[in-house]
């Protein structure tokens, strides 16, 4: 439903009432005009950030293809880390991956063997151990189970056939939710081997010192 157009000499106020524009403050009107414009200039930021995003990934696979070319092989999918660095060494960008795991319903049994593991090792175990497992199946402040806390169970060297069953269970559990992309770009600082991001994260951007 599109919102009614508002009669010229009339503004909207956040409760959604029609005012005047005579009744309006003039540092009212002014803090106004300039949220807008800024925020209209973020809004065409963005999406000059998101077209450099589809650029860049769409430009970094094509390279990665032509380099395959050169070997005669074909890359399956389009997944993994990729770097690439100028000639000189002076800039690098990095093309990052990430999967998101969720679990299924088999951590389920695999938490039960683990109870069961638990309540027989109650005399005999190390506390640091009962923590450590315990502490993996917090949830986060979301209320979701912390993947990479469950997973780090899995290296633990422990002989008990139930636990072997509870880790080979978690494995089968873990499904790919979704896949994010990342794009890292990095300059040389100095003659170093030390590079520093440039950032295109306004949080991490820090204005140009004014002279």
């Amino acid at each position: 439903m599109q919102t009614p157009e508002i009669q010229p000499g009339l503004w909207r106020d956040a409760q959604g009432r029609l005012v005047p524009v005579e009744m309006i403050k003039p540092i009212d009107q002014e803090r106004d005009q300039l949220v807008r414009h800024l925020v209209d200039r973020a809004h065409e930021l963005h999406q000059e950030l998101a077209e450099f995003k589809g650029v860049a990934f769409g430009d970094i696979d094509a390279f990665v293809d032509l380099s395959a070319e050169q070997y005669d092989v074909q890359l399956g999918g389009k997944k993994g880390n990729v770097t690439l660095q100028t000639f000189d060494g002076r800039y690098k960008l990095i093309r990052a991956r990430a999967d998101t795991i969720v679990f299924d319903e088999r951590l389920q049994a695999a938490r039960a063997l683990i109870d069961e593991c638990l309540a027989d090792w109650t005399e005999g175990a190390r506390p640091e151990v009962t923590l450590l497992i315990n502490d993996a199946f917090r949830t986060d402040t979301r209320g979701e189970i912390r993947t990479a806390s469950v997973l780090a169970l899995r290296r633990l060297a422990i002989e008990d056939e139930r636990w072997k069953r509870a880790m080979t269970a978690i494995g089968e559990a873990c499904q790919v939710a979704s896949t994010k992309s990342y794009l890292r770009i990095y300059e040389r600082v100095g003659d170093s081997d030390q590079y520093a991001p440039i950032s295109l994260d306004i949080a991490k951007i820090n204005p140009p010192e004014v002279h």
